[in-house]
């Protein structure tokens, strides 16, 4: 029986289980390893009494060492069923993370350096963080833009590969509130040049190891909410602050630094308001922009229109399904600030 809204304790090696499949995993975990310890003390104790007690003394002969067939049948079958229980069970388990009901929730992940997508039923985008409903199971329908990736949910002890080309699935159901982190469990590209904020406190900076995500379940009513409003500026916070939060959570932070420092994109520090040269864009051919509020929007929404000089265009284009008007603005009283 599941109780929801009750988070269970972490071991003292796994983190606290966030789904109702993880506690079967749990189970086989454990199982595997307090029989890897029993069997390490029992055979590592038996070799040291044997080399005690059998120990070359003076005056002794070789001697032949019989077989005993009967006991190496028993050490071979014993191990064998050992074996066969824990591919039955593991595979169970298995199942109960690749098979979801059809009424379970539908969410869209795409992995691409270096952040993750989601995207929900209604078609509203949001990368790097996914609000899902406790107590429903959802089903990741994941896929990768560039290279190899894996969608990697400690918390629900599941990881899917990111294949670029194809799809794979995976099925969890929350079972309490709270957060979970999403890692990239697949070597995907060195960190970019430089040394921005990471995206997440104590996350490392740039590329692979910081291609991380955060998951939040709320109630049913919340992610409802969410769903039909969108998201909104937090209480307390100016505009400026929001913005901030952004440029962490839509993983800005993995290309463009505050300080200056010339990374995958260039740095935000002190480029509001002044005049960029720019590579050939979508319309053709080089010249230079300002960077104001009409620049900022139209290089989210159409990142490869005006590439400055120097630059790859490498970024992906937001929607307004995954940054608002009101989103965008707020990171505009962002840039702004970086003087």
């Amino acid at each position: 029986m599941i109780h929801f809204f009750i988070p269970q304790p972490a071991s003292f090696d796994l983190p606290p289980p966030i789904s109702s499949e993880a506690p079967q995993i749990d189970w086989i975990y454990n199982l595997i390893y307090y029989v890897s310890v029993f069997f390490t003390v029992v055979i590592t104790g038996l070799m040291l009494y044997w080399v005690h007690k059998y120990k070359r003394k003076k005056g002794d002969k070789r001697v032949e060492t019989p077989h005993y067939p009967r006991l190496e049948i028993v050490w071979t079958v014993i191990p064998i069923i050992f074996v066969a229980f824990l591919f039955h069970i593991g595979f169970k388990a298995y199942l109960g993370q690749t098979m979801a009901s059809q009424d379970a929730l539908e969410i869209r992940v795409r992995g691409q350096k270096w952040q993750w997508w989601f995207t929900y039923p209604n078609g509203r985008e949001a990368p790097n963080e996914l609000y899902l409903p406790v107590g429903k199971q959802v089903k990741f329908v994941i896929s990768a833009v560039d290279v190899l990736h894996s969608f990697y949910v400690p918390g629900a002890r599941t990881k899917k590969d990111a294949v670029p080309g194809m799809y794979t699935t995976m099925v969890m159901t929350p079972t309490s509130l709270g957060d979970t982190p999403v890692y990239c469990a697949e070597y995907c590209g060195a960190p970019r040049e430089g040394n921005p904020e990471p995206a997440y406190a104590g996350a490392p900076h740039g590329g692979h190891s910081a291609m991380m995500a955060m998951i939040h379940v709320v109630s049913q009513a919340e992610f409802d909410k969410r769903m039909t409003e969108g998201p909104s500026k937090p209480e307390g916070l100016t505009d400026a602050q929001w913005g901030a939060q952004l440029y962490k959570s839509n993983a800005c932070v993995t290309c463009h630094s505050t300080d200056g420092t010339k990374g995958t994109g260039p740095s935000w520090k002190g480029i509001f308001g002044k005049p960029v040269e720019l590579n050939a864009g979508l319309s053709g051919g080089t010249g230079s922009a300002t960077v104001d509020e009409s620049y900022v929007q139209e290089s989210i929404r159409v990142p490869a229109a005006k590439v400055v000089a120097g630059f790859a265009p490498v970024m992906p284009p937001y929607s307004e399904q995954a940054l608002s008007e009101k989103q965008i603005d707020a990171i505009i009283a962002y840039m702004k600030t970086l003087e």
